[in-house]
């Protein structure tokens, strides 16, 4: 909720500050994503006072609840209520509260009579649908990626092993392809083990089996750097199936808990999974699968310089890096962020859709920004969710920027869906809106090296 955690440093494009969440959340006149973008009191595309005092409150009551020797309803209630109502105004905080995971289960501890067994359900469904969402052509690129870009990867021939030919074909290999159907196996069996442990050795296996999990993920540090994240998940596991291992899922005791958990658990993971455009991947519990919504941003010329009409603490993506390296660096340097983009399958639709997007003119007349790093500078919070930096955000810019034809041109491209075989993907100009859209046959891009 800070800004300190997902979402923050280098990795996620922040150099200086290095974190957005309350240098944003805390400042009326920043940017904001509504649910209600026309309504009046919650609508608009500028925090108010309000919008900055109920964030404020928020933190407030979290530090009280964290700093309590005995968490009661209390405490509880307040964070139960603040955490949609602030999602109502500004999704964005929503999301980077990972609500999904963390204000679920805070409504499990407030109203389940067994909130072990709730707790295990939301433990259960994380892992359960992350390993669904990797079923998929998307994740052998992902993998290739990350591993070839790890800090346990030191030397270049261990990283050369991703590719198939590097460096004329840079699909993954045959052993990124072999490693990413392991880590699904991987995660989709860990919950399908702890499901059935009793404390025995079959709780030893699965907590094993997470605790590698867990630590494939984070000693690869990947991109957006959801390291306390995957910390929260090994404790929340050996306290669960560990430390309670005999605790059934069937004892939580409630059939509203049980309907809520089906909502939230199953229900909107589900849709999310079968409509991506429906919902937003953190709901969907899609975690780094390499099917994500994504969306590139051209700026004609010096155009960028009109977001220096919003109100925010990040600087253009330049100025930041101009503070710690010379300009043919910082173009190196984001330049990394252009690659990685096409390095996954998804990024591959690129050089077909960017001729769409720009039409007659050159490529180079445009400065080619990621809509992560948009969202980061304009929004205050990034986390590879493609509909924070959508239509919405470019709406909720060109209202205060006032971008003429051509200046600024979009590339949205839309997540696979579950039992889907194409990419939908839509251009748009900021002042006269939409230029094109179609879809992309997924078969097409693996045959792109």
């Amino acid at each position: 909720m800070v800004g300190l955690g997902c979402g923050s440093g280098p990795l996620t494009g922040r150099y200086w500050p290095p974190f957005g969440g309350a240098l944003y959340f805390l400042r009326p006149g920043t940017t904001k994503l509504p649910l209600f973008p026309n309504a009046p009191l919650i609508g608009g595309h500028r925090r108010t006072y309000v919008d900055a005092i109920l964030y404020l409150a928020l933190i407030v009551v979290l530090e009280r609840a964290l700093l309590a020797d005995h968490v009661t309803g209390l405490h509880l209630i307040p964070i139960a209520i603040l955490v949609p109502l602030l999602g109502l105004l500004d999704k964005t905080i929503f999301l980077a509260a990972r609500s999904e995971h963390y204000w679920v289960v805070v409504i499990v501890l407030l109203f389940a009579p067994n909130w072990i067994a709730g707790s295990k359900i939301v433990w259960l469904a994380l892992w359960f649908w992350a390993g669904v969402s990797k079923l998929n052509r998307h994740f052998p690129s992902v993998v290739c990626v990350m591993t070839s870009n790890s800090p346990i990867t030191r030397y270049a021939w261990m990283r050369r092993l991703m590719y198939r030919s590097y460096p004329e074909d840079l699909r993954p290999s045959t052993m990124a392809v072999t490693m990413a159907h392991m880590g699904t196996l991987l995660e989709l069996g860990t919950p399908a083990v702890l499901i059935f442990a009793d404390g025995g050795t079959l709780t030893i296996v699965g907590l094993g089996m997470m605790v590698v999990l867990h630590t494939f993920i984070t000693s690869n540090v990947p991109m957006g750097v959801p390291i306390e994240w995957n910390f929260v998940m090994v404790y929340g596991a050996c306290f669960l199936f560990g430390e309670h291992a005999s605790m059934s899922v069937l004892e939580v005791g409630s059939v509203p808990m049980y309907a809520f958990l089906f909502g939230t658990c199953v229900l909107v993971p589900l849709l999310g999974n079968l409509f991506p455009e429906r919902v937003s991947f953190l709901m969907s519990m899609r975690y780094y699968a390499g099917n994500w919504a994504y969306s590139i941003w051209l700026f004609a010329g010096e155009s960028y310089r009109k977001l220096d009409q919003l109100t925010k603490s990040s600087a253009w993506i330049y100025d930041q890096l101009d503070r710690f390296y010379d300009r043919a660096t910082a173009v190196g340097l984001v330049g990394k962020v252009i690659a990685f983009r096409q390095m996954h399958l998804h990024g591959r639709a690129l050089p077909q859709l960017l001729p769409k997007a720009i039409g007659d003119r050159e490529v180079n007349d445009y400065e080619w920004v990621d809509g992560e790093i948009v969202a980061g500078m304009v929004l205050g919070y990034n986390f590879g969710d493609g509909h924070l930096h959508d239509e919405r955000l470019l709406r909720a810019v060109q209202a205060q920027c006032n971008f003429e034809e051509g200046e600024l041109r979009c590339i949205f491209v839309e997540s696979q869906p579950m039992l889907g075989k194409s990419l939908a993907w839509r251009t748009a100009d900021a002042k006269t809106g939409e230029l094109a859209r179609g879809e992309i046959d997924v078969k097409t891009l693996l045959e792109v090296t």
